[in-house]
């Protein structure tokens, strides 16, 4: 079944928003700014949440869900980091809503893994069997460690007093 246009393009968003996110944790990690990753990853991340609307439903379902969630997420984030500044605890504010933004990204990416790949989907038909419980666990855990970490290392620069 070949792929719509809106699907390829949501797909190509999807990917440039968790390539950047990886880019930007790193920075986070390695107290870098990296303010163009930043903006990139913030952008395709909501034009992400953004573009799952356009697909055709007939009801809510939990994708509905993660994007508004996402969206109210990045929406802090983007106020922490332009119109905050990453002023004092804005900085940290910026570092946790950025990565729950970056790991639903990714949680929604295990979960589209295990509907189309068939080996996957051969493990956990409907998303309920022990080995996607077992890995979201663990993407979970992941994010959970690096984010923690990340709000911990990027810092703000040291004040220069003169």
């Amino acid at each position: 079944m070949a792929a719509t246009p809106l699907t390829l393009i949501h797909v190509l968003i999807s990917v440039i928003g968790l390539l950047t996110g990886a880019v930007m944790l790193l920075g986070f990690l390695n107290n870098k700014r990296l303010d163009g990753w930043n903006a990139v990853f913030l952008a395709t991340t909501v034009l992400t949440s953004v573009t799952g609307y356009f697909f055709p439903f007939h009801k809510l379902l939990p994708s509905h869900i993660l994007g508004a969630i996402s969206l109210v997420a990045l929406a802090i984030a983007i106020v922490a980091r332009y119109a905050k500044q990453m002023a004092r605890g804005w900085r940290r504010t910026y570092v946790i809503f950025a990565m729950l933004a970056f790991y639903l990204n990714a949680f929604v990416l295990v979960a589209q893994l295990f509907m189309k790949v068939p080996a996957l989907h051969g493990l956990a038909p409907t998303q309920s069997e022990p080995p996607f419980a077992i890995t979201q666990v663990i993407l979970l855990i992941f994010f959970l460690a690096v984010s923690i970490l990340a709000a911990v290392r990027f810092r703000e620069p040291a004040s220069v007093s003169g």
